[in-house]
């Protein structure tokens, strides 16, 4: 059973929603997204993660492409 599965918050400044995935903090480089905190790992909720998704797109096709 992890954090999320725990409920934890969402780790974005100013959310109080709780979080739905967990992500490293190397890949949320260049998202745009203003994380507070400290840790590896960063907690985010519905709204954030989907930002996210959309935000850093190209980088994470550019990545696959690389295998």
């Amino acid at each position: 059973m992890g954090r999320v599965d725990k409920g934890v918050g969402c780790s974005v400044t100013g959310c109080a929603n709780p979080a739905e995935r967990s992500l490293s903090r190397g890949e949320m480089g260049g998202s745009g997204l203003n994380v507070g905190g400290e840790g590896r790992r960063v907690y985010l909720c519905r709204d954030h993660y989907k930002a996210w998704k959309k935000a850093t797109k190209k980088s994470r096709e550019m990545e696959r492409s690389r295998w």
